[in-house]
């Protein structure tokens, strides 16, 4: 009697989730002897056979046949000039996204996508990019992002925390860097990049005479006033052939003329 109402419910159940309470009472039957155990797997066999029944008769409402979701299909990201994203992201790589430990275990298109994610947690805290994004940025592709994403969760190295929405488009993943020595890496990263002390270290003007002449300045000397004099030239030829006649006239000067002169003792 009891097998024949369960095969009779079996047969007219139109959703999952009555057959699931069908098998459940089926069990519950069992444990309390109702039915033995080859009626029970029989009753068990039918909960499958129409369960693929129904699985088959359902089909979903929206989609166009050969379509897996019913969102327009996704465009292939192309950069428009290829040698610029090389170079860019040859540049973002070498930049020193990751300590040199942890840089080593990564492709160079992965370390520039993780540039792009530390700079983003470098400036918010999280990353909140689409894949898109951070891939078009890094001058990458799309699966070179999600790998190193991948790589770098794997590793320990950053969380991805998913947003799904049933029925709607998915919200981007929130990406967040919970390595000590990364964060570490991107605190120090940040004070260099900061500004720069005016002035360099050890460095000397080249004319020292300028706090010479304003300390003249300040305690009332002219600047001029503390220049060299200089003779004009044949100035000191002049004196010494006046010297010579007011010593012993012309004949003293004549001698004197072509001997040297020692400008101490006032005489050749």
């Amino acid at each position: 009697m009891f097998v024949d109402q369960m095969a009779s419910a079996i047969n007219e159940a139109r959703t999952m989730t009555r057959l699931d309470d069908l098998s459940r009472a089926i069990w519950q039957g069992w444990d309390a002897a109702a039915v033995n155990d080859d009626q029970a797997q029989q009753l068990a066999e039918l909960i499958h056979a129409r369960k693929l029944v129904m699985r088959g008769e359902i089909k979903p409402v929206g989609i166009p046949p050969g379509r897996p979701s019913i969102f327009p299909p996704r465009r292939t990201q192309r950069p428009p000039v290829r040698s610029v994203a090389i170079t860019r992201r040859r540049h973002l790589a070498a930049s020193g996204p990751l300590p040199p430990s942890l840089a080593c275990k990564f492709t160079v298109g992965e370390l520039a996508a993780l540039r792009i994610v530390s700079d983003e947690v470098r400036e918010k805290g999280h990353c909140d990019r689409t894949l898109g994004e951070i891939s078009a940025r890094a001058g990458i592709s799309r699966t070179t992002a999600q790998n190193a994403m991948r790589a770098a969760a794997a590793m320990g190295l950053l969380t991805v925390q998913e947003r799904r929405r049933e029925g709607q488009k998915n919200l981007p993943n929130v990406v967040r860097i919970v390595s000590g020595e990364w964060q570490l890496w991107i605190k120090r990263g940040g004070q260099r990049n900061g500004p720069q002390v005016s002035g360099g270290i050890g460095f000397k003007k080249t004319d020292p005479t300028g706090k010479r002449f304003k300390k003249e300045d300040r305690n009332g000397i002219p600047p001029e006033a503390s220049e060299p004099r200089t003779r004009p030239q044949g100035a000191w030829e002049e004196g010494k052939r006046v010297f010579g006649r007011a010593e012993g006239g012309s004949e003293a000067s004549t001698a004197r003329q072509g001997a040297p002169w020692n400008a101490k003792a006032g005489r050749a």
